[in-house]
């Protein structure tokens, strides 16, 4: 279900995109007006895996402040932020436990001008290009941003890429929303 695309830009911002599809296996599918893509505290989201994993990332998580002393990021996102998550999944029903692993979904994050992946299993990943993106569609997006044209907008490869997965893969559906940390809606 689903394709997210995020995008790093030079002045510290990040857009992330996403599309509307709610898909139940690989026959329904319903457009949803709940949109994976927002804005809590200093991050900003998007999601696939589950619009429950979503909802309690936007209305329940609490993002823990980045102590002082701490200068590393990366660090920060492993260890705190990913704690935080973690408890949120778990105290909302949603995370699981197999074979003593515990178990969450996909989504971006945008964080100080970063852009990460935070994959099922909680680990943080940090791609070398200055996009990622996840869902069912991302293969398609990700040659997209790969192959796209640099010197466009943010706003034009994101739509670009999404349109492209939405070309390609059942569970892709629009409206597309797209927003760029500290602007809101683009």
């Amino acid at each position: 279900m689903t394709c997210i695309v995020g995008l790093e830009h030079d002045n510290g911002m990040v857009s992330i995109g996403g599309d509307s599809a709610g898909v139940n296996g690989s026959l329904d599918i319903r457009i949803r007006t709940d949109e994976k893509v927002f804005i809590n505290g200093p991050m900003i989201f998007g999601f696939t895996s589950s619009f429950r994993m979503g909802q309690l990332l936007r209305y329940s998580l609490t993002i823990p402040e980045q102590l002082g002393s701490e200068k590393d990021d990366y660090k920060y996102m492993c260890t705190q932020f990913i704690d935080a998550v973690r408890k949120c999944l778990k105290d909302g029903g949603y995370a699981t436990v197999k074979n003593g692993v515990d178990e969450g979904g996909f989504f971006l994050v945008g964080y100080r001008g970063k852009l990460y992946r935070v994959e099922s299993d909680f680990q943080v990943g940090k791609s070398l290009t200055t996009f990622d993106a996840c869902g069912c569609g991302e293969s398609y997006a990700l040659g997209a941003m790969a192959a796209g044209d640099a010197a466009r907008s943010a706003k034009e490869r994101i739509e670009r890429a999404l349109e492209i997965a939405l070309k390609f893969s059942a569970g892709v559906a629009p409206p597309f929303f797209m927003l760029t940390s500290g602007e809101g809606k683009v």
